[in-house]
């Protein structure tokens, strides 16, 4: 065990100081404003990422000589030797290959490790081989390797204090002590191992949260090699597991025109997309934000919940004249990123991780929201609480369309989470950066989610007061306190900030909805429209209560459209599979459900089974109509982005 411990230490010395060397020797691609404090920052938490890694080697050794200790003695000595050497071999081996890596593709390894597998395979060898001198790479890799491991060997034949331990007569208590601290040990370098320099879950590094830094060369190296091939893997199996929907394309050609109105007679699809704005409802606003607020949910906003104190923010803003609200809306999926494809793209979840897409890399989307508001004269922005490598959400929201992406490693030291800053760390960040200029900004927080651990009581949520208005059987339930705390804080700030906008810059247009809901709720059994609903509020300079249809309802892909026909002038041109809730859209559907402003549903039954929104006996529905809604958005989200607008049987032949 103690042999397993000094693997695992010198495995974590190796990839630091490779990542030392990376950065070092690649430091031309670090950006102009990156400083000492940038690339330490890069140093520990690529450290700390790089205690899972290297817990993972060690177990390659330490696992057979285990075993061969027992089973036969003799061949424990050259297990140590031989695995180690291979271990080492691969990581250097990958270290040497990742510099040209780096220069040619500006990332440490990724899909491409996959793409070029199918690729010519001899083209490649002999590229590599002209071009990145494969051979002399090869050799002073192995050469590397080699040095590694006897310094390993000497390492492990160092025992200075094992010998000494040996020869010292101690008491059996001490002893018994002593073996008791260094189970202690070993239990601390496992969780620092599974949980990536951390103690638990709550606060892992993983690759996905590692890159924290404002430098996109800092967040590249802070993953060692074989952390970037996991991402590769990962992000690869994702795409790899898009395999959308079933439909025909005669299927698809028919919803996509009774979701136009029109006559199936085109096979391309753009055709149907097709949208003209009736003309503007309110005078155009400066600025336009769409807050995706994590984890806020429409629960809290019913009249039923009124007495709870966690939601006097945006209760307030309701009340306001220039607000109105829809209560019946669904997000577009179970999880924030299926929220932010929705919004970006305006296309619905249909089982394809459009973040790890080539084809969301190419270009942006027709239906996409940014080009489509550059349109109408806004510089467009996306501001994120968390770490840009999350999701890939950096490159995903610049590919499609956004002039900026703004993400935590923007904003220097900021308190928060795994998951990202504080949420009025970011609003202030946004603030600070709005100017007179018109824009269209998407804000994603992140304060609302685990492992809930904003001091929220220092900001002064009343626990107590939260406490004595919950029913009797949920007010011992402290995680659920703690929970409703971490909305309160979302709501306050979130309320606070829309003040703050409105009075520096009063012709500004707000659309607040949760990412999701489906976290936490009161009730052990809450309804479905309780458990999946989140809310649509519009509020801003020319709103006004009956802006929205009064039985409006829908989903994140009728954002956009909303917008557009709220502030586009009479004729404007645009795309989207959504509707604007202010003209036609009484339905939403997402992954999973169906909504109406009477009743919701499960998506994927026949015949529907409505169940009332509010309570009480299920309303009726026309449930051809409703079905006929769900698979025309399903259909045309999972073929436009995958095939494109050409509606061809052949594209479906090998799949």
């Amino acid at each position: 065990m103690l042999k397993g411990l000094k693997v695992y230490a010198f495995y974590l010395a190796v990839l630091s100081l490779f990542r030392l060397f990376f950065i070092v020797y690649l430091h031309d691609y670090l950006g102009p404003a990156s400083g000492t404090s940038d690339i330490l920052l890069a140093l520990w938490r690529g450290s700390r990422l790089s205690m899972q890694t290297a817990g993972c080697l060690a177990l390659l050794s330490f696992l057979p000589s285990l075993c061969l200790h027992y089973l036969w003695p003799r061949a424990e000595r050259w297990s140590w030797r031989v695995m180690n050497f291979i271990v080492l071999a691969v990581l250097a081996v990958l270290y040497a290959a990742s510099f040209p890596f780096y220069r040619q593709f500006r990332m440490n390894f990724n899909q491409m490790l996959f793409t070029g597998a199918n690729d010519d395979i001899y083209a490649l060898f002999i590229t590599m081989i002209q071009q990145y001198w494969l051979p002399v790479r090869l050799a002073g890799a192995l050469l590397l390797a080699y040095g590694l491991w006897r310094l390993l060997l000497a390492w492990l034949r160092w025992t200075p204090v094992e010998t000494r331990l040996r020869t010292v007569c101690l008491a059996t208590p001490v002893r018994w002590l002593g073996r008791l601290a260094f189970l202690g040990g070993i239990y601390l370098a496992v969780l620092l191992g599974i949980f990536g320099g951390s103690l638990g879950w709550q606060t892992a590094v993983d690759w996905e949260n590692a890159g924290v830094t404002k430098d996109e060369f800092l967040n590249e190296a802070i993953l060692d090699n074989p952390q970037a091939i996991y991402r590769a893997w990962v992000l690869n199996s994702r795409m790899l597991a898009c395999n959308g929907l079933d439909f025909t394309v005669e299927d698809i050609r028919s919803l996509a025109a009774v979701l136009a109105g029109r006559q199936p007679d085109s096979d391309n699809l753009d055709v149907y997309l097709q949208k003209q704005a009736q003309g503007a409802r309110i005078d155009k606003p400066r600025h336009v934000f769409v807050i995706l607020s994590e984890s806020f949910a429409n629960w809290p906003l019913l009249d039923k919940y009124k007495d709870i104190p966690i939601a006097a923010g945006m209760r307030a803003l309701l009340a306001e004249p220039d607000t109105d609200y829809c209560p019946t809306f669904l997000p577009n999926g179970a999880s924030t990123v299926s929220a932010v494809t929705g919004v970006v793209t305006g296309f619905a979840d249909a089982n394809l991780y459009l973040t790890t897409m080539p084809e969301s890399f190419r270009e942006p989307y027709v239906t996409a929201s940014a080009p489509q508001m550059e349109k109408l004269g806004y510089t467009t922005d996306f501001w994120y609480a968390g770490p840009a490598t999350w999701e890939r959400i950096g490159a995903f929201t610049q590919a499609q369309g956004f002039d900026r992406f703004y993400s935590r490693g923007d904003f220097g030291d900021v308190p928060g989470s795994v998951w990202g800053c504080e949420d009025e760390c970011l609003y202030a960040q946004i603030l600070a950066g709005l100017s007179d200029t018109p824009g269209f900004h998407v804000i994603l927080n992140a304060s609302n989610h685990s492992p809930y651990d904003v001091d929220v009581e220092a900001k002064g949520f009343d626990k107590e007061a939260v406490r004595a208005a919950l029913p009797p059987e949920a007010q011992a339930d402290e995680e659920l306190l703690r929970e409703l705390g971490h909305y309160w804080y979302a709501d306050r700030e979130l309320a606070k900030f829309v003040r703050e906008v409105k009075d520096r810059y009063p012709d500004s247009l707000f659309v607040i909805v949760g990412d999701h809901a489906d976290r936490y709720n009161i009730d052990k059994m809450p309804s479905t429209y309780e458990r999946y609903g989140i809310p649509f509020i519009i509020s801003g300079r020319g709103i006004h209560k009956g802006t929205l249809l009064a039985d409006s309802a829908g989903s994140q892909i009728d954002i956009v459209p909303t917008i557009i026909e709220l502030i586009a002038p009479k004729g404007f041109a645009y795309m989207a599979i959504g509707s604007s809730l202010t003209t036609v859209n009484k339905r939403g559907v997402n992954y999973g459900f169906w909504i109406t402003r009477q009743a919701i549903g499960k998506a994927d039954t026949v015949p529907l089974v409505p169940e009332a929104v509010g309570g009480g006996a299920p309303p009726a529905i026309d449930d051809q109509a409703m079905q006929d809604y769900i698979n025309a958005v399903r259909s045309l989200s999972w073929w436009r982005p995958k095939y494109g607008p050409l509606l061809d049987a052949a594209l479906l032949k090998d799949r």
